[in-house]
């Protein structure tokens, strides 16, 4: 039997890219989210249409031109769903425990 390998390192990048959403084919990814109290989120468009990211929980982006972030920080835990105002068939959640 080999041994356990050992976990992959945390390294900054690694946890900031678990603290963001990509806008990119009309869809959010990833679709739901799932941080720790005190989190800091952030929405990068890499569509070249505009979108938003608008819900509950203080979610209320300007409009989001290509390349545009958009960042919240997650002060209480809940489940936070959010969409697009431009494309109101786009759909995301934030969980924060």
């Amino acid at each position: 039997m080999a041994p356990a390998s050992p976990a992959a390192p945390t390294t900054p990048s690694a946890r900031a890219a678990a603290n963001h959403v990509t806008i990119a084919g009309f869809a959010y990814s990833p679709s739901t989210l799932t941080v720790s109290k005190g989190t800091t989120v952030t929405w990068t468009n890499n569509d070249s249409a505009p979108h938003t990211v608008t819900g509950s929980g203080g979610l209320n982006s300007p409009t989001l031109s290509s390349g545009g972030t958009y960042s919240l920080t997650f002060k209480s835990a809940g489940t936070f769903s959010y969409h697009c105002d431009i494309h109101p068939f786009m759909h995301g959640t934030v969980i924060v425990k």
